[in-house]
């Protein structure tokens, strides 16, 4: 394991792109997160930094860096949809991870709670109004209410150590669950 010495005082440096390698063994969904401005111009991104906060009341959280082209719309925005991708939705992540004068041209998309472009096909999507925003380090982190929300059968896409990958079922089927259980002594 590599960790750098201190650069003052009780705080660690980090190896940035070390660091960033280790985050990367965290699997995670991937999401492309819309938003629409007063204007009427739509805005998305590919986000891997989304995560539930609490069912009561209904809330999520991503972050954006500060540094991204479309932040301010997003800190400006009252609303956001996440759009939680399907397995078989590889180019759309890549697609709304690049910057493009319009992201939406020839992307099938339905409307949503205060006109959210939402990503048709999409594993779940979560529309939300934005709760509260707070700094992250480079990040801001959005807080959202969830208005309305949609899920399906479709299998997510997943992104681990700088992969798409696809998820696997590793659970123990229950009778063998039971055998486990007698062989340990009821401890497994």
């Amino acid at each position: 394991m590599a960790v750098s010495t201190s650069a003052a005082p009780g705080l660690p440096s980090f190896d940035q792109r070390d660091f960033r390698n280790a985050l990367g063994s965290f699997a995670t969904g991937v999401t492309v997160v819309t938003t629409v401005d007063a204007s009427g111009r739509r805005y998305a991104m590919t986000v891997n930094s989304f995560a539930a906060v609490s069912l009561s009341p209904p809330l999520v959280l991503w972050s954006v860096s500060r540094g991204s082209p479309s932040a301010g719309a997003f800190l400006a925005a009252t609303h956001f949809a996440i759009n939680v991708l399907a397995a078989d939705q590889v180019a759309l992540s890549r697609h709304f991870a690049r910057s493009s004068e319009d992201k939406f041209a020839a992307i099938a998309t339905l409307d949503g709670v205060a006109g959210l472009p939402l990503i048709a096909g999409a594993a779940a999507v979560f529309q939300c109004r934005t709760e509260a925003i707070h700094p992250g380090g480079d990040h801001e982190v959005i807080l959202g209410r969830v208005e309305r929300y949609d899920h399906s059968h479709r299998e997510p896409l997943v992104f681990c150590r700088g992969r798409y990958q696809r998820g696997v079922n590793v659970e123990i089927a229950a009778d063998r669950d039971a055998d486990v259980a007698a062989a340990w002594g009821g401890l497994a």
